[in-house]
């Protein structure tokens, strides 16, 4: 069982749904990032998702690929991400941490040595985004065997046909995406995500999360009413590009989890 496991099994026996936060590493520099990290768990995030920074990340909107592009300027590098993410490990040993990226970084790593050294860092699941079920040999099946979940995306446009495929070595949770296109593009709607939320809970036991257009604490609740939790990722890293402080920062993202948390 993983950290990831636990915390749905901790939020399920509390009748709680999950909130989920998305950050990404380094933005804008490694010691403030390091401080959001720290602070989430306390403002109420469940499972953290940590950003690993790439040159081209073509699922992204402009205010993700702006914070990828801070972190890198900064000097971050995959390296100094599962830095980050052992260093948040030295004061907190239960809080999922997911790494959310693209392929290039680990497979430039080697995937043997990658997961020797996100398992030693304390990273509990993997998304990456540009990685489809046809290539699970390559990453999945190797992550799952060494312990880490490995989290798929579902989209508006992954039909009964295509589903199966999607949740076949899928673990940890199904990350829905609520909107057809990027990141920060378009505003969720609980109504049209409800029955899409129904149709993946129809095929496997897993929880659902939805992420993807969810920006206020109204919308975390809607959102998070007919899923199993909401994940944010864009509006706080607009925080994050606005100069806010980490004081700032962390009470919006508690606005966000408390609404999640009243669904």
């Amino acid at each position: 069982m993983t950290r990831i496991d636990a915390k749905f099994d901790e939020l399920n026996a509390a009748g709680k749904k999950a909130f989920v936060s998305y950050v990404m590493a380094g933005d804008p520099d490694y010691d403030t990032a390091l401080e959001v990290v720290k602070g989430l768990p306390g403002a109420g995030v469940d499972i953290i998702e940590l950003g690993l920074p790439f040159t081209d990340p073509m699922a992204d909107g402009p205010t993700i690929q702006l914070a990828g592009q801070r972190a890198l300027e900064a000097g971050m590098t995959l390296q100094r991400t599962l830095d980050l993410a052992a260093e948040f490990r030295k004061t907190d040993d239960t809080t999922p941490i997911v790494l959310m990226g693209y392929y290039n970084p680990i497979y430039n790593r080697g995937v043997d040595q990658f997961l020797i050294d996100a398992k030693a860092a304390g990273i509990d699941g993997l998304i990456v985004v540009d990685l489809p079920p046809e290539e699970d040999e390559e990453l999945c099946i190797p992550a799952q065997a060494a312990g880490l979940n490995f989290i798929r995306l579902a989209t508006p446009t992954t039909d009964e046909k295509r589903l199966p495929k999607v949740l076949q070595n899928t673990s940890g949770f199904v990350y829905y995406v609520s909107v057809t296109g990027i990141t920060g593009a378009a505003e969720a709607q609980a109504g049209d995500v409800g029955p899409e939320v129904a149709r993946i809970k129809a095929s496997t036991d897993l929880p659902v999360i939805v992420g993807f257009g969810i920006n206020t604490p109204e919308k975390s609740q809607a959102i998070a009413s007919v899923a199993d939790g909401a994940v944010v990722g864009s509006a706080i890293v607009s925080q994050i590009a606005a100069g806010k402080s980490v004081e700032d920062v962390l009470a919006f993202v508690k606005t966000l989890a408390d609404g999640a948390h009243r669904a």
